[in-house]
């Protein structure tokens, strides 16, 4: 992979309100991302049914499961962006990780986190050490915090401040750089593209 070839970046707000500081900051990246990234928001996190290990088999048969899922592997890198509820990950976010345990997507996937609550620790921390136990790359470099929550911001007001548009895309050129030296070990790694942890 050449070091300019295009990184997809999907986004994941973990709140499900219509208007949220989480959900700004995702639509944010999408018009903030550098050149030769492109930045995606996954919106189905609703959709989801509660995990159920006897349904994990049977996905096919589930489309929003395979709807997110799909969007997990043909992207090479993740932002979640997520509010703390009682100092922990909101269930709905919680319930989509939970769903692509036994399926791998995020095995050695760079992740960013952004945090629009400064303030907020618990969930940030207790979400990066869900994903490294499922196998992802959580990139420290990559993530962030922001002060957007309480700021009355829409995607546009964030990408239009200075400070917040600079930090995020700074975030997003980290993780398009680890996400292209990721896809060339992977390359290297299994030729035929398929990760096997």
């Amino acid at each position: 992979m050449g070091d300019r070839a295009e990184v997809r970046v999907l986004a994941v707000s973990g709140s499900l309100r219509a208007v949220s500081s989480n959900g700004a900051v995702v639509d944010a990246l999408a018009l903030l991302a550098p050149d030769g990234v492109r930045v995606e928001v996954f919106r189905g996190l609703d959709a989801l049914p509660h995990f159920n290990p006897d349904l994990e088999r049977g996905t096919a048969a589930i489309p929003a499961v395979e709807a997110w899922r799909r969007a997990l592997r043909e992207c090479g890198a993740v932002v979640i962006c997520s509010p703390e509820y009682a100092h922990g990950v909101p269930g709905a976010l919680k319930n989509a990780l939970d769903w692509v345990v036994g399926s791998n997507e995020f095995y050695a996937k760079p992740v960013a986190l952004v945090n629009a609550a400064p303030h907020a620790r618990f969930a940030q921390d207790a979400l990066a050490e869900t994903l490294r136990a499922m196998g992802a790359a959580v990139d420290g470099d990559a993530s962030v915090a922001v002060r957007v929550s309480g700021a009355g911001l829409d995607a546009a007001g964030i990408a239009a401040d200075p400070a917040l548009s600079s930090t995020l895309r700074r975030a997003l050129e980290v993780l398009a750089a680890r996400a292209r030296a990721a896809a060339a070990e992977l390359a290297d790694a299994w030729p035929d593209g398929v990760p096997r942890p």
